[in-house]
């Protein structure tokens, strides 16, 4: 990965932030507040303040930010803030702790405009209109906080470096998992999962995009298999699935490996090519030249010429987490094109339970002149 010095990489914070306080003032808003915690993960406080999790963060309208942190130490270590205040002065209680910067920083706020997360239930949002009172809150499905899930649409440099960085670790695990198949190292599923594990750590991730997805010939007929990985044999004979992402600096890959083992039936080749077909074609239509739903319809298309239909959408936006807007599915705005900066899976799949399952993933980032496919997962025959 292209290295980067501390305020290169501060930059790039800057400069979403900057655009986070342009919409704040054209929207007359004072503030904004997003809050990342067990009960609801919001990765806008990693996209502009590069921390990892349990935290609170306020944006003003004038682009000063406090950090409110339940590790002040971690923090202190990877945040990106004007302000960090340890969450703990507030006995980790949200409210009391908004409403304290919120007072202490009104200097910085063009009003008393407060623009509250949309994740909010509706008792919590009636506490916070409580503690609040002297504030003009709102709490909009198509305010801040769809801005800022449109503005990460685009990656920056830095994003897609990261989840390059994230791809080439990926590459070297499915390089290694298919060298370990044929010497035999690997036989179950749980062996290719932890194969995973350690390889990802070793190669400077943090883990898995999301729980890996390990299933032999017997359970490839699950589009995402439950429990995501046993001590089944694996691979075996016919189809097995791989579906795993690995995290770097937060961004994390997504690809899926179908590895065809021993002599197939003539319904399984079939399924294969089938699949491999539907990718190719897909995958030419990611280009800004096409909208996404042209993608999702021409998958759709070369399955029914031959009487099968995909159960799920063709791809999703990825980055900082595995499931980002927009879907690649006929149901997206058929006016939305693919735009350069744009991340997204394309991963065509077909299932049966007597022939097994099959999908191929690839991470795909949309260039000015077309894409640059990130990853190198593939049907692996052995």
């Amino acid at each position: 990965m292209k290295k980067y010095s501390e305020n290169e990489i501060n930059a790039f914070y800057t400069a979403r932030k900057e655009k986070l306080t342009r919409y704040l003032k054209q929207n007359n808003i004072g503030a904004c507040v997003f809050i990342d915690s067990e009960e609801h993960r919001d990765p806008a406080v990693a996209y502009y303040a590069a921390h990892a999790n349990d935290a609170i963060l306020i944006v003003f309208s004038d682009g000063y930010s406090v950090l409110i942190a339940w590790d002040e130490n971690l923090a202190k270590q990877i945040g990106i803030f004007d302000k960090l205040v340890p969450y703990t002065r507030y006995k980790n209680k949200d409210i009391d702790a908004i409403k304290a910067i919120l007072n202490a920083c009104s200097n910085h706020a063009q009003n008393n405009k407060v623009e509250l997360p949309p994740y909010l239930t509706y008792p919590q949002y009636l506490r916070f209109l409580d503690a609040l009172s002297n504030y003009d809150c709102r709490c909009k499905e198509d305010g801040v906080h769809k801005f800022v899930t449109d503005s990460r649409l685009i990656k920056d440099e830095y994003e897609i470096e990261c989840t390059k960085e994230a791809a080439r670790v990926g590459d070297l695990i499915i390089n290694e998992i298919e060298a370990q198949i044929k010497n035999e190292k690997i036989k179950t599923e749980t062996d290719v999962a932890l194969l995973i594990e350690r390889m990802l750590r070793e190669n400077g991730c943090e883990r898995t995009g999301f729980d890996t997805l390990a299933a032999g010939p017997s359970r490839s007929f699950a589009i995402h298999a439950f429990p995501g990985y046993t001590a089944q044999n694996w691979p075996d004979t016919g189809l097995s699935i791989l579906d795993f992402g690995v995290v770097y600096k937060g961004y994390t890959s997504d690809t899926t490996v179908t590895i065809a083992k021993g002599k197939l039936t003539e319904a399984q080749e079939a399924q294969l090519n089938l699949v491999q077909k539907a990718y190719d074609e897909c995958l030419k239509l990611y280009t800004p030249e096409h909208t996404i739903v042209e993608a999702a319809k021409k998958a759709d298309s070369v399955f029914a010429r031959e009487k099968r239909k995909m159960p799920h959408t063709l791809g999703h936006g990825i980055g900082l987490e595995i499931h980002e807007f927009p879907r690649v599915s006929t149901k997206t705005d058929p006016e939305l094109k693919f735009k350069p900066g744009m991340i997204l899976t394309c991963e065509p799949g077909l299932y049966d339970v007597k022939i097994g399952g099959c999908r191929l993933e690839n991470d795909v980032l949309i260039t000015e002149n077309g894409n640059e496919v990130l990853t190198n997962s593939r049907i692996i025959r052995i």
